[in-house]
């Protein structure tokens, strides 16, 4: 699990649900290519609604990492794009039944114009780190 940290010096995360910085642990880095809200044939979960969507992104992330001996408290790192202001206080919601308060990795948010189909309405994008010790390599 990555160690996270803040100083009084910068504002700070506040139960906002990531840390202001995480030490990255020893073990295998694993970078994700950004998540959206597709199954495994291709269907959009959610459509129209973005707390399901970002469910759906939280989910591919668990399979993609359990697949090599990851699970989510090994993400140490994670980007959020969205389409539209009003969405992030949903994907937080979303984000905090995923991740446990001191375990969260950190995070930027990015609004953009749009994503890669035109009814994404999230796409996440994390970084993680599995010890060597439960890493399976996926030869």
């Amino acid at each position: 699990m990555p160690k996270g940290f803040e100083t009084e010096k910068v504002w700070g995360a506040r139960g906002r649900g990531f840390q202001m910085g995480v030490i990255q642990p020893k073990g295998i880095v694993v970078h994700l290519t950004g998540q959206v809200a597709w199954s495994a044939d291709e269907e959009i979960i959610g459509l129209g609604d973005v707390e399901k969507q970002a469910r759906q992104c939280f989910r591919n992330i668990q399979f993609l990492l359990h697949e090599i001996g990851g699970n989510l408290s090994d993400v140490i790192s994670i980007t959020t794009y969205f389409t539209d202001r009003s969405q992030l206080k949903h994907i937080q919601k979303v984000r905090a039944e995923f991740f446990h308060p001191g375990s969260e990795p950190v995070s930027t948010s990015v609004m953009v114009a749009g994503l890669g189909h035109k009814d994404f309405l999230v796409e996440l994008t994390p970084i993680a780190v599995i010890s060597h010790d439960r890493f399976i390599d996926p030869d």
